[in-house]
């Protein structure tokens, strides 16, 4: 059984083990996140079981997914579970091993590149920078509805107050409150902010803003995968040559 990081969309930035185990798989159980390109690595006969697995689309429960992997690595079948960007990155991966590990299946994981650190590469913003910024955090902006009472969530007024490099995943619906929740924590309304839709894939956007102004672009990003990057290293965006820098789609914002 593996787990398997698909990365951030390219198909070119999977890992070359992550594809030495597709090429091997009998079964692959894949998120709507995970590029469909990357199931021609597959065999031919590979069953392709998709799970969904995207915010506001409908989706398999998660409890039936892990059944199904039990139940398909039970059979003796090589099972590769491909999730988009890390699987243990706000993928759930930590929750499909526990159950694999309760059923005494052996299981390996193979790392992806996360959408923060895809996100920022494919601007030209450095997360973490000498004189801007000496930390980074990867936040969910999605809480999940099923923590208990003594369980907290986001401490966003402490974020406001670290210095740290924001990289906000699953926030477009909720950034006018986290935007309000940072701004009430002490952050600058005039703090930068890039918002990048489908990171490293031919139909990414890139929207720079500040803080004050940047829930304006929910809307139209509803229903696209986004990475938030907030924090003063966003002023070095495009400061460099890109692979990706043809398909960048900016909004002129004054920082």
């Amino acid at each position: 059984m593996s787990l398997v990081g698909a990365g951030p969309g390219a198909v070119d930035l999977l890992t070359i083990r992550g594809q030495r185990l597709l090429a091997q798989a009998d079964v692959v159980v894949y998120d709507d996140l995970a590029n469909a390109e990357l199931l021609d690595f597959c065999p031919d006969e590979a069953r392709r079981i998709y799970v969904g697995k995207r915010g506001g689309r409908r989706s398999l429960p998660q409890e039936q997914i892990t059944q199904i992997l039990v139940s398909e690595a039970l059979k003796g079948l090589h099972v590769v579970r491909l999730k988009g960007g890390d699987p243990l990155v706000f993928g759930r991966g930590g929750e499909e091993i526990a159950v694999l590990a309760e059923a005494g299946i052996a299981y390996e994981i193979v790392p992806g590149v996360t959408a923060a650190v895809a996100a920022g590469a494919s601007i030209g913003v450095p997360l973490t920078h000498r004189e801007h910024a000496s930390s980074v955090v990867f936040v969910t902006g999605h809480e999940c509805a099923g923590k208990g009472p003594e369980q907290e969530g986001v401490n966003w007024p402490a974020l406001a107050a670290s210095g740290a490099t924001l990289c906000i995943y699953m926030g477009v619906r909720r950034l006018a409150e986290i935007v309000g929740k940072l701004i009430d924590g002490g952050a600058q309304g005039t703090t930068p902010v890039a918002i990048v839709a489908n990171a490293t894939l031919r139909s990414q956007e890139l929207y720079t803003t500040t803080l004050a102004e940047a829930a304006q672009f929910a809307e139209q990003l509803k229903g696209k995968p986004s990475l938030i990057i907030v924090g003063q290293v966003v002023r070095l965006a495009g400061s460099g040559t890109s692979h990706w820098e043809s398909v960048i789609s900016q909004v002129p914002v004054a920082l």
